[in-house]
């Protein structure tokens, strides 16, 4: 996603004028910082609101005293500093990231810093990346690196011209550590300060530390929001109670494209708790006292589909369909040299086919929202990871201006893509629900886990086809290279930035830029149309597209008689930040040396999101399936924030990768998803987790993504590792499909 796809689609998503003028509104990074405050009794920083931009739609969190309109840190009259997250946590850790940034410029004490997510406003909260407010892409860090470390440069600034002014002393001979400010006679908190560096100018480029001095950055600190979640606190959407509120589910059509032409509600309103039945766009609502009810309710109706447009094909034919376009040619997406040509004068050529099943994004806690409509103005309690198009999206459905809808975003239970929709599906939901009830009354809509494994917007199913040459020596001579999938772009507002010349860069992202130097490359695609919504997926294309590069790379190496991680390198001499990632992963997993009989070691190595991921796994094969018993990990992401969440987002990504290269899998027939509930869509067990190793190597570089780049490389070191145990390429996932035997 980049900052002109979303900035269109928001534009697209409303029907209201006064959007574009809303988030044409920019920030000049360098003056981000002005001063803003309550009544005087805390100290707030702001991001600089130019004259021209709307009123917010919502005051930032805290108590009347201390918080105004859109600050990015707060101090309070009780000594503790609010930072306010413009991005969504939704398990990866922003929150306490940005909270680190601001700590390290103010030398706060870390048992004062608290979190809290902003409200929604794109002139003052937006992605830079984006244009618009909303978290995606493993940006979060890099994004807010400079702007979160200047707040909390330009608070103690202030902090300290306060406390000068008051003790009528040099700034220079005052300091501060620990959120005590002293001069070495008197000494104060930043509460004790808070109001009177209230009134202190805003220095308009504060000093920020030189590495050496950092504090915090590079050191691992407990998340901000461990203590909340151990407790089970009432932190996520579905533990929201409000006065008055009652709970929709949909009943929505078996078949993508179904809609109903008829509906029976005599038994769903007879069941206890069911208030009302309403028919909406893509579904019929049952709205209830409790959930509970809500689900007994819609159990309960008899819906007449018209399946007339709705997609019927099935996975099988899909496929056949796929196949049979990967023998053709497709759009060019790169040609260099004549691939054929060379393909055709090599000693040796290898012909492989690669089959990707769609992929649902199973978070922890399904889809949900809320939202409260009165007086013209609405309230959306979620946990939103694309503000400003929910604000679009609702706006546009109730009639109002998006500036009329407040985002209360809450802590979010994973997404992996799935909250971050192009058409905020859920949002639309409710709030035509909300519309069509015509209620001042919150409403609450829950998903189900089977709502959210049947309900599409799924990562695609993808068919690579690949013909590689290669020279006496073992060289690569040629190499063709056709993907066949459904663009995830296509028919959204994005894709008039995001595909060029009929190619989405998300399909062929992993391929294209390949880091390897090979001569006569030649890259095509295929996309086309499916009735199941597609979404990006955690790590997108690469999830892929690495797994096609990966493998047929260690395939040539070990057919040539080389080995996997020495002709990995000698392939990555202009890449030197690959290169280490893979010398460190080898070095620190023991590449080269002896294993247990029955064991064997794969590796692979791919960037993504500008970060560079090596990994080695070490798997056996028992009752016919791989078992992986340790993943060494090594990774850049520049300069590492917090070490303990960087290895927490590789731990993470490892499992999520690996249940679906194992297991995980959306299947069709005749238009319908097979799959229902974790019992069939299956991903990883807790005692199919292996140890993990993470290394992180040491950087200066700016900060870079690290939610998703710990995903690519899993599937290819295991099935690296399985080629050596078996001898057997494995070019269809989930690797279940297949049994397996040792050579």
């Amino acid at each position: 996603m980049f900052k002109d796809n979303i900035a269109g689609a928001v534009r697209a998503l409303s029907a209201n004028d006064n959007i574009a003028k809303h988030r044409a509104t920019t920030v000049d990074r360098r003056n981000f910082l002005r001063l803003s405050a309550g009544t005087g009794a805390g100290l707030v920083i702001g991001a600089y609101l130019p004259a021209a931009s709307p009123t917010p739609a919502a005051a930032a969190p805290g108590s009347a005293g201390d918080a105004v309109f859109n600050p990015f840190v707060t101090i309070t009259p009780a000594n503790k500093v609010i930072v306010l997250s413009k991005h969504l946590d939704k398990g990866q850790g922003t929150a306490t990231g940005l909270a680190t940034l601001v700590a390290e410029e103010l030398d706060a004490d870390w048992s004062q810093m608290v979190a809290e997510f902003a409200p929604a406003n794109a002139a003052v909260y937006k992605n830079f990346q984006f244009g618009v407010q909303g978290t995606g892409g493993s940006t979060a860090m890099a994004n807010s690196f400079e702007q979160y470390r200047k707040a909390g440069a330009a608070a103690k600034a202030m902090l300290v011209a306060a406390a000068a002014q008051s003790w009528k002393v040099e700034p220079s001979k005052i300091t501060v550590a620990k959120g005590v400010v002293t001069d070495g006679k008197n000494k104060a908190t930043f509460g004790e300060l808070a109001a009177a560096a209230a009134k202190m100018p805003v220095p308009e480029n504060p000093m920020l530390k030189d590495a050496k001095d950092f504090v915090y950055i590079g050191k691992s600190f407990p998340r901000l929001d461990q203590k909340a979640k151990v407790a089970a606190a009432p932190v996520f959407t579905q533990d929201i109670q409000l006065p008055g509120m009652r709970v929709a589910v949909i009943a929505r059509s078996p078949k993508f494209g179904g809609k109903p032409t008829a509906v029976d509600a005599a038994k769903a309103k007879a069941v206890k708790g069911v208030s009302d039945v309403v028919t909406i766009p893509g579904g019929v609502a049952v709205v209830a006292a409790s959930t509970w009810a809500a689900i007994k309710g819609r159990d309960a109706l008899q819906v007449t589909w018209d399946d007339e447009a709705a997609e019927k094909r099935g996975t099988a034919e899909l496929i056949a369909e796929y196949q049979a376009l990967a023998d053709k040619p497709g759009l060019s997406v790169r040609k260099d040299g004549d691939a054929a040509k060379a393909i055709a004068g090599a000693k040796t050529v290898i012909e492989a086919e690669f089959v990707f099943p769609f992929l649902a994004h199973a978070p922890m806690e399904p889809l949900n929202a809320i939202l409260a409509f009165k007086d013209g103005k609405a309230t959306i309690w979620s946990g939103s990871q694309l503000q400003t198009v929910d604000q679009a999206v609702a706006s546009a459905i109730l009639g109002i201006k998006p500036e009329d809808v407040a985002v209360k975003t809450q802590w979010a239970g994973g997404s992996f893509g799935r909250r971050a929709v192009y058409n905020s599906d859920y949002v639309a939901e409710i709030a035509h629900i909300v519309k069509a009830l015509g209620t001042d009354q919150p409403v609450k809509l829950v998903w189900t886990r089977e709502d959210d494994i049947k309900g599409g917007y799924y990562r695609p199913l993808y068919v690579h086809k690949v013909k590689v040459g290669l020279t006496a020596d073992g060289g690569i001579a040629g190499w063709q290279h056709r993907i066949v999938g459904q663009s995830i772009m296509d028919g959204t507002a994005f894709a008039a930035t995001s595909i060029k010349d009929g190619v989405d860069s998300t399909s062929v992202e992993g391929v294209h830029d390949t880091p390897y130097v090979i001569p006569n490359f030649e890259v095509e695609l295929h996309s086309q149309k499916f009735g199941a919504p597609p979404l990006w997926w955690r790590s997108v294309g690469h999830t892929h597209t690495a797994y096609v590069m990966e493998t047929l790379i260690d395939e040539i190496a070990v057919r040539t008689g080389k080995d996997p991680v020495s002709f990995r390198l000698s392939m990555l001499e202009k890449h030197p930040r690959h290169a280490a990632v893979l010398k460190l992963a080898a070095e620190k997993a023991g590449w080269g040396t002896p294993l247990a009989a029955g064991v064997s070691r794969g590796v692979a190595v791919h960037e993504s999101f500008k970060s560079f991921v090596a990994q080695v796994a070490e798997v056996r094969i028992v009752d016919g399936q791989a078992k992986v018993d340790r993943v060494v990990c090594a990774v850049d992401c520049g300069l590492p924030i917090n070490p303990d969440n960087i290895v927490a987002q590789v731990e993470g990504g490892i499992g999520y990768g690996l249940g679906a290269v194992l297991h995980s899998h959306i299947t069709l027939t005749d238009g319908v998803v097979d799959q229902t509930n974790f019992g069939d869509y299956e991903v990883l067990r807790f005692n199919e987790m292996p140890k993990v190793e993470v290394h992180i190597v040491p950087s200066t570089e700016p900060p870079t993504g690290i939610g998703e780049p710990g995903v690519p490389p899993l599937g290819p070191a295991v099935a690296n590792a399985i080629a050596g145990l078996t001898g057997q390429r494995i070019r269809q996932l989930p690797f279940a499909m297949h049994k397996l035997a040792a050579s």
